[in-house]
């Protein structure tokens, strides 16, 4: 019975090490993101993980996935740091005719919107440039969060 507890104590201490020692070997979430992202209100594009996220002053306070142009096809998205200059909730493209709910330009022609597209495809297809989100009401909330003005880091 003792060296049953002595057990169970040995193998709480050692659960209690490895949880600890994952925990310490974890970046905090601020400091696995650009610093660029981590300052006032900053609409965070991450490329290599796909991924967007609206982080206040190093929070995150919307995250969703995203997709891009196509660099094949001669339509990247551009990289770098930039602002939501214009806002259109029901813009639809006059180069493409599609529609782009939720329109937040950044750079030139470039936009972060809700793509139709990306939530029936998913990964398959690519934008002409824009930044492609397709959660509808998260899209919705981002694009409410987000005034004009709003810093947009676009990164690898």
């Amino acid at each position: 019975m003792a060296s049953n507890r002595k057990r169970a104590a040995g193998v709480g201490l050692a659960a209690s090490a490895l949880i600890g020692a994952s925990f310490i070997a974890m970046p905090s979430e601020a400091s696995a993101r650009p610093a660029a992202c981590n300052s006032g209100r900053v609409i965070c594009v991450n490329k290599s993980t796909r991924q967007l996220a609206l982080v206040v002053n190093g929070r995150t306070v919307i995250s969703m996935s995203a997709r891009f142009g196509s660099v094949s096809r001669g339509l990247p998205t551009r990289e770098g740091l930039f602002r939501v200059y214009w806002k259109n909730a029901n813009h639809v493209s006059s180069l493409y005719g599609t529609a782009m709910p939720f329109s937040m330009f950044f750079s030139g022609g470039q936009a972060i919107h809700y793509s139709s597209d990306f939530a029936r495809n998913g990964y398959a297809g690519a934008s002409h440039g824009c930044v492609n989100t397709r959660d509808y009401s998260a899209m919705r909330a981002l694009f409410n969060a987000s005034p004009v003005g709003t810093k947009v880091y676009v990164h690898r």
